[in-house]
């Protein structure tokens, strides 16, 4: 049985389980309310009518179909949700009777709504099922796996940022695009993004930012933009992702309006709630050094004067103010990149929070810290703390356990 018939096969026999499986939403919260319940669909599953932009003009669908293979996916660091796939495509990938080798396998996956932050419509023609629609969800960028099936497979992690995901890399397939804005995106790499490269044609790749330990925190973007979450939701929604509404503001200058239906204002409270549900992670046991964490803290309300600005349950004076460019130590960017603050509505940054501080290096908005303790050595060094070699260590464990 050749690979494409061995996947329609199956799905045919999982139709029920499936639609089982995505009908039902797994408790958001402790309160298990409606509102985030609904949050957590959009989160996951909502595109905002965003198709009209990934299909209709990026034609990804086509590229999807002909040559993105599970591996490809993979490789490009998209994620497989496990508990999205019935036991007989699990036995499959197992045994190997389902190839990953195979782009018919990749539409098979986004039939049964498997690929986090990609819905597909998958239809079937001349007796083929047929990838005829793709768009992305915010999952793409602010969700991961726990691996526990294979590397990239696994149970869904919601609002921690995919470092693994290389979106530049992916857009860049489109055959709509011209080569010199493919070689743009080609140039951003894993686990970076540009949120205002289409609306201001400066290059500038920012990490990918996690979205979770976010409640009671209004300023939630590096530079500060917006007082709720629900602000940068419909700029990305709008702006980034192709989804129908509009976007406004004045300070950038920047204005858009996709489409006549505004499928994004109503759903913005629901998944603001939800976002603002999902806690920061514990640092895993072992991770740290107990004791240095424990110097490093009294160093940290110390001499290191960080707590100057990282104040706080959530560890940031993001409520209250936000800071200048020149006393940011990660500025300035690399050259020939423009300040990415000078490219903001605020022109400053935000402390950013430190809770789950531990899952998502690189570190400062642009990735040029590599660890915890390239942070504190930067610094140390800018701000001429004089931290010895022991101290700067410590203070590294102290940042690792938040």
């Amino acid at each position: 049985m050749n690979i494409a018939r061995h996947i329609k096969v199956l799905l045919g026999v999982v139709v029920i389980v499936s639609a089982c499986t995505f009908d039902t939403v797994r408790s958001p919260g402790a309160d298990g309310g409606a509102n985030l319940a609904q949050g957590q669909q959009i989160f996951r599953f909502d595109t905002f009518g965003d198709e009209t932009f990934w299909t209709d003009t990026l034609r990804m669908h086509e590229v999807i179909a002909k040559a993105v293979d599970p591996t490809t996916a993979l490789s490009v660091g998209l994620k497989v949700d496990s508990q999205a796939l019935p036991p007989a495509v699990v036995d499959g990938i197992k045994s190997g009777r389902i190839s990953l080798k195979s782009p018919a396998t990749t539409v098979a996956l986004l039939k049964l709504n498997a690929v986090v932050g990609i819905n597909g419509t998958v239809e079937t023609i001349d007796g083929k099922d047929t990838l005829t629609h793709v768009g992305v969800t915010c999952a793409l960028c602010h969700s991961t796996v726990d691996d526990s099936f294979a590397p990239g497979i696994g149970k869904r992690l919601d609002g921690w940022p995919n470092r693994d995901l290389n979106p530049g890399a992916i857009i860049a397939l489109s055959p709509a695009l011209p080569a010199a804005t493919k070689a743009v995106y080609n140039s951003w790499g894993k686990g970076k993004y540009d949120p205002r490269f289409n609306q201001d044609g400066k290059n500038g790749p920012q990490v990918i930012p996690p979205a979770y330990g976010l409640s009671g925190i209004h300023r939630i973007t590096s530079t500060g933009d917006g007082e709720d979450l629900a602000y940068w939701n419909r700029y990305v929604a709008v702006t980034q992702m192709g989804g129908h509404g509009t976007f406004n503001e004045p300070r950038t200058g920047v204005n858009v309006t996709n489409g006549t239906d505004d499928q994004v204002s109503i759903k913005l409270a629901a998944l603001q709630a939800y976002q603002l549900s999902i806690a920061a992670p514990a640092a895993p046991a072992g991770s740290f050094d107990a004791a240095a964490a424990a110097r490093g803290e009294a160093l940290f309300n110390g001499i290191g004067n960080c707590a100057s600005c990282h104040s706080g349950a959530q560890f940031t004076d993001a409520n209250s103010r936000l800071h200048s460019a020149a006393s940011e130590v990660s500025e300035p960017e690399a050259s020939g990149v423009p300040s990415y603050a000078s490219r903001s509505a605020t022109k400053q940054y935000r402390a950013a929070p430190l809770r789950g501080l531990w899952q998502h290096p690189p570190y400062f908005h642009n990735g040029s810290a590599a660890t915890l303790k390239d942070v504190v050595a930067t610094y140390n060094a800018k701000q001429r703390l004089g931290l010895n070699g022991g101290q700067v260590n410590d203070l590294a464990e102290y940042l690792k356990s938040l």
